[in-house]
């Protein structure tokens, strides 16, 4: 192998290592603590519902705007409509969780 010429110190290269972890430590602090935009929040929310095998959340509506969650939209039981509730507030990001959910009428065909 040939040699450039130019050889870096060992304290140099440990220098810029801890600079270059620090950087990234301070870098990923900053974005964690940055609020994921209402459009994320309505997708993470909405998938959570479609796979929960409780809400099978496919007749739910969510709008997100500024960290509100509204929920809309029919089920079949009450523990749907409360489920649905729990996994919205599970979502990063959310601040509240409006649940405007009814319950479907049970037909009654006796």
């Amino acid at each position: 192998m040939r040699s450039t010429g130019v050889q870096w110190p060992v304290k140099m290269i440990n220098k810029a290592c801890i600079s270059l972890l620090t950087i990234l430590a301070l870098a990923s602090v900053c974005l964690a603590k940055e609020a994921p935009s209402d459009g994320l929040m309505t997708d993470q929310v909405s998938i959570k519902l479609a796979n929960d095998q409780v809400v099978k959340g496919g007749a739910i509506k969510v709008d997100v705007k500024e960290g509100v969650v509204t929920l809309s939209g029919q089920v079949e039981l009450q523990k749907q409509k409360d489920r649905a509730t729990t996994l919205a507030k599970k979502v990063k990001g959310v601040k509240q969780v409006i649940n405007n959910i009814t319950l479907r009428e049970q037909k009654g065909g006796r």
